[in-house]
């Protein structure tokens, strides 16, 4: 389960690495808080933070479960694809957010693989 924490640990130091883009971007573009909307580079920022924020609720459980009842190893591996997927997907949205699909598609697929397998070593182990 080391490989699956490191990758957790990965994928949390993302997220704050994105909160710190938003809060660059807030003094950037002049959009103080409380504020979430203003110019459009900043909402940019913003919705890849909250988008990823969305994903990690899924994200976290699905690669624990999976590396608890299926194997580690393979759910580290899996799971990395999540926060290589997120820059990819940050690097899209910012430039044109029309083409943030190829960012969020594999890391979508690299979840539900998580579920998937999940869903089928638990029961497994149930029954």
């Amino acid at each position: 389960m080391e490989y699956v924490a490191l990758v957790i640990l990965i994928t949390l130091i993302e997220y704050i690495v994105f909160g710190i883009l938003v809060g660059r971007a807030r003094a950037k573009y002049n959009c103080p808080a409380p504020a979430v909307s203003g110019d459009p580079m900043f909402e940019r920022y913003y919705r890849v933070h909250m988008n990823t924020s969305e994903q990690l609720l899924i994200f976290l459980p699905a690669i624990v479960i999976y590396g608890v009842y299926g194997n580690p190893v393979i759910a580290a591996a899996v799971g990395l694809v999540f926060p290589v997927s997120r820059v990819i997907y940050l690097q899209a949205y910012l430039s044109d957010p029309a083409k943030r699909g190829r960012g969020f598609l594999p890391g979508f697929m690299a979840i539900a693989f998580l579920i998937g397998g999940g869903l089928v070593g638990v029961i497994g182990s149930v029954f």
